[in-house]
């Protein structure tokens, strides 16, 4: 079987197809991924030996210009058409195509997958995106809900038109022009009518819901084996273990500052500090030695050697932390980090600082709850119970589906 797996989004949105990408190897499928053309994907997916297809602009790019909320559709218009195009040549001849990532995105895989009548799949990393009477919607940027509505349903079908709005013209407009019919409901289209959700369902419950045939596989991950850098393990080994601090693809404007006050609350609560540089760059603040800075890394392998995991809240970061039964503080700066760091808070496997900006103080008192051993403890007993087998189970699934 051929498998084309598309995205478009953050390392959060093409490491769970890594894993899947793999697995369905190791079963004998022949797999492509589509992808944004950051070095750092195709880095990663040439190391696994699985060819990636680059797919419109820089996504590391794109996120660090933080355009303005009203040119959301033209750059939605970019990338639906990009997904008609390259996506379009990528997936002749496959079986299947999984679609997954930023929703204009999915829209135009799903499109290209029902013009050349091959099966599809739609794929969440989060619930957040996937209606349910039983929690609200995340809010587009520039498009904020009216105050005072409450009601899950209503903010739904509000978040319906939100997305007609930004995208249904430039879908409806590649569609049409590809011989497909348009299509009303945008949302509805990509979720389908039987949407998967690779997140843990310990960390990520999912509660029934009419009209919504739900598969939850659990969240998708690859074993990783790469070694730590030499350097990295000689400061770890030089002491106790370090607090990490990182935020992943974010690109946390202000980050000089932010780093400045990580580094200060970690050493106040007497630890050492790792710094994960990321996409906002975060650097060192002086040249003391209790502190160090990392680039790309085994978050696998690292997380289970530091005192605790300072991040924003991304749903794979929240994951692979909560698999190493690490104590977490989640600085959440947007989309669905707000809910995952709640999520961190209710299992009692870390703390959800109160907003994007940490100071001094907050950040202090969020490290010294996170970092007591009742929450180690909560946090090991938890790691106990995330599932491992997630890619694996997807990829049966897609494999058996087919035949």
């Amino acid at each position: 079987m051929r498998v084309l797996l598309s995205t478009y989004g953050s390392r959060g949105d093409v490491e769970p197809l890594v894993g899947l990408a793999v697995r369905l190897r190791a079963l004998g499928a022949e797999v492509r991924v589509c992808a944004p053309p950051d070095e750092e994907f195709e880095g990663r997916l040439a190391g696994v030996g699985v060819p990636m297809v680059p797919i419109g602009p820089s996504a590391r790019e794109l996120t660090a210009a933080a355009p303005q909320p009203s040119s959301l559709p033209r750059y939605a218009a970019e990338l639906i058409a990009a997904q008609f195009g390259e996506v379009g040549v990528a997936a002749e001849g496959c079986d299947v195509l999984v679609a997954t990532g930023m929703l204009p995105a999915a829209a135009g895989a799903l499109s290209v997958a029902e013009k050349l009548g091959m099966r599809s799949v739609s794929v969440s990393f989060q619930q957040l995106e996937l209606p349910s009477p039983h929690h609200p919607p995340m809010a587009y940027p520039g498009r904020p809900f009216p105050q005072g509505v409450t009601d899950n349903r209503v903010l739904w079908d509000l978040d319906a038109q939100s997305i007609n709005a930004l995208f249904g013209a430039a879908l409806n407009t590649n569609r049409v022009a590809n011989g497909l019919p348009p299509v009303d409901d945008v949302r509805a289209y990509v979720v389908g009518d039987r949407p998967w959700l690779a997140t843990d369902p310990v960390l990520d419950p999912w509660r029934e819901t009419p009209d919504l045939d739900l598969v939850q596989t659990g969240a998708w991950f690859l074993p990783d084996e790469r070694p730590l850098p030499d350097a990295l393990v000689a400061f770890l080994e030089a002491d106790a273990p370090p607090v990490y601090v990182g935020f992943g693809s974010m690109p946390l404007h202000g980050a000089p500052a932010a780093a400045r006050v990580a580094v200060e609350a970690v050493r106040a609560q007497g630890h050492r500090v790792l710094v994960g540089r990321g996409w906002a760059d975060l650097a060192l603040i002086d040249d003391r030695d209790d502190c160090f800075a990392v680039g790309e890394v085994n978050q696998q392998v690292l997380f289970g050697r530091v005192a605790g995991v300072v991040h924003h809240g991304g749903a794979g970061t929240t994951t692979t932390a909560a698999r190493a039964g690490v104590p977490q503080v989640v600085v959440p700066q947007a989309a669905d980090q707000p809910y995952w760091a709640g999520r961190v808070s209710e299992l009692g496997i870390g703390v959800a600082h109160d907003g994007p900006t940490p100071g001094f103080q907050s950040l202090s008192a969020a490290l010294e709850s996170a970092l007591a051993p009742e929450t180690r403890t909560r946090a090991r007993a938890v790691a106990g119970t995330v599932r491992t087998d997630g890619a694996a189970v997807a990829a049966e699934l897609l494999l058996d589906a087919g035949n």
